[in-house]
């Protein structure tokens, strides 16, 4: 980290993300999610990113290219066979940001539509492997509504 990034205060969670191709992510980011490119920090070769920090929705989220010679021996999603972190995103207009993250080359994975908990949800796999969910509130619910949604989605663990 630069020293400016030192002095910065930092959110409480941050994510880090470990990808094939930072610097593809990082436009990637840039282009679907509105991000703003904030730090970047490059090997000395300059043919790598060793870190790099984006502003996106109000958070901040950390990536560095895969180092598979390092200690992690190759962290990507690609690597892993896939990732279980969803990265979440709570956006006022849900459709506008899905339009440019699948226009920019992200894989629906679940479409966004009204769901059995009253928002609207989907979820997307981006180029590098990871996964994002896009939510926006639709309208509230009765505890009611949202257990009868459930027994609907989840039938198997429906109670008697």
């Amino acid at each position: 980290m630069s020293a400016d990034a030192e002095s910065r205060p930092y959110p409480p969670l941050t994510p880090y993300l470990t990808v094939s191709d930072a610097a593809g992510a990082i436009a990637f980011y840039v282009e679907a999610f509105e991000a703003e490119e904030i730090e970047r920090a490059l090997t000395p070769d300059g043919q790598k990113v060793m870190h790099a920090e984006v502003a996106l929705n109000g958070g901040l989220i950390m990536l560095s290219d895969d180092f598979p010679e390092s200690p992690t021996e190759g962290s990507t999603p690609e690597a892993l066979g896939g990732s279980p972190v969803t990265l979440h995103l709570s956006v006022d207009e849900p459709e506008a940001l899905w339009e440019r993250a699948v226009a920019a080359g992200a894989e629906v994975t679940m479409p966004l539509e009204r769901q059995f908990w009253g928002a609207l949800y989907g979820r997307l796999r981006d180029p590098f492997g990871h996964h994002w969910s896009i939510i926006s509130a639709v309208e509230p619910i009765s505890d009611e509504e949202l257990r009868e949604g459930a027994s609907e989605a989840f039938p198997e663990h429906a109670g008697d």
